[in-house]
């Protein structure tokens, strides 16, 4: 399958996505100069995320005036509702980041969180895939509506059972839609590194035979989403911001512009590094076989018509001469002519 002209899979190169979220905190400006920063780090795409404070909770989240139980609701001095309020996206800053990611030659989408933003994401900015969050993985008509668009279908399976990731694959492809794209996800911020199961990008591609995995981060630092690219992960989601100190849910666990690039330069290392699983002997190995390898030398001088025994065979480097195993059939043959020292031997010899 492909996200724009990008292929995504097992044989490409990873497609890493900056995750811009609410990084911008409502700030155009700041979102621009994300923008700019992702494209300066070589991403491929940005992501951000389409919400407003009514289409993703409930009345009493508010009157509740919390919704993380993780630290990152506190020490916000404006209620929940005013930050969710300044935080969200208008379909005007859509079309602006969009726009403006354009005009910086990166891909721009959208997490999106209702019927209208899947809507205004496909029809009005044409985005080249839809990502679905962790927390809809469960809501099978929204997944079917986002499946039917025909888009590529990116969706992170952080909270969910196998069962559930199951069902949400069933629905998706039941659309025949099989753009799908699966991201190994675990929905802390930050987890620590023994709930990472990295082995899980495996066990997905594994269980939903065809169906790429890629992995979405949430962990400090660049050392895990590198690491998930050694494992096979198509597509890496990572938060992304230009200081980890900015006040915002995200900010301390995104990574910033020169972590970015580390994660776009080493995970293309990485990557070609993996190569084949097949077993292959590169043209530059089949010549420097010659020079590490060993031959059969003599280890003293032979006598023309001597018969050869083992003692006077030894074994040397470069291995342009008989390979060491065949000492066997060396041995009990008549020397041809007279062998100096350290020669190294060929089937003229004998």
């Amino acid at each position: 399958m492909k996200i724009g002209n990008r292929a995504i899979g097992d044989d490409a190169t990873p497609f890493v996505v900056a995750e811009i979220g609410a990084n911008h905190n409502g700030d155009m400006d700041l979102a621009c100069r994300l923008i700019d920063a992702a494209a300066a780090a070589g991403a491929d795409c940005v992501k951000v995320q389409s919400w407003t404070k009514d289409s993703l909770f409930a009345r009493e989240v508010y009157e509740n005036d919390r919704f993380l139980s993780d630290g990152r609701d506190d020490g916000h001095a404006e209620p929940l509702e005013v930050l969710v309020g300044r935080y969200s996206l208008s379909e005007d800053d859509l079309r602006l980041l969009a726009a403006h990611s354009a005009k910086r030659g990166i891909l721009f989408s959208s997490s999106v969180f209702s019927l209208r933003e899947l809507e205004f994401l496909v029809n009005v900015l044409d985005s080249p895939f839809v990502k679905v969050a962790s927390m809809d993985i469960t809501n099978l008509p929204f997944l079917d509506a986002i499946a039917r668009k025909g888009r590529p279908v990116v969706l992170s399976t952080g909270l969910a059972s196998l069962s559930e990731i199951a069902a949400a694959v069933e629905t998706v492809m039941a659309t025949d839609n099989h753009q799908l794209v699966l991201l190994h996800c675990v929905a802390q911020y930050p987890p620590v590194d023994a709930d990472l199961n990295l082995r899980n990008i495996n066990m997905l591609r594994d269980a939903f035979r065809g169906v790429p995995v890629g992995y979405s981060d949430h962990s400090i630092g660049i050392t895990i989403p590198i690491a998930a690219i050694a494992r096979g992960a198509c597509l890496i989601e990572k938060h992304f911001t230009l200081d980890k100190k900015m006040e915002g849910w995200d900010h301390a666990i995104s990574a910033e512009p020169a972590e970015l690039s580390a994660i776009v330069a080493e995970g293309r290392r990485v990557a070609a590094a993996l190569g084949s699983y097949r077993r292959r002997v590169s043209d530059e190995d089949m010549e420097m076989r010659r020079i590490f390898r060993r031959s059969i030398v003599a280890a003293r001088p032979i006598k023309a018509g001597a018969v050869i025994v083992r003692e006077d065979l030894d074994f040397k480097r470069p291995g342009r001469g008989l390979p060491p195993h065949l000492v066997n059939m060396v041995i009990g043959r008549t020397a041809r002519r007279d062998i100096a020292d350290d020669e190294i031997l060929g089937e003229d010899a004998f």
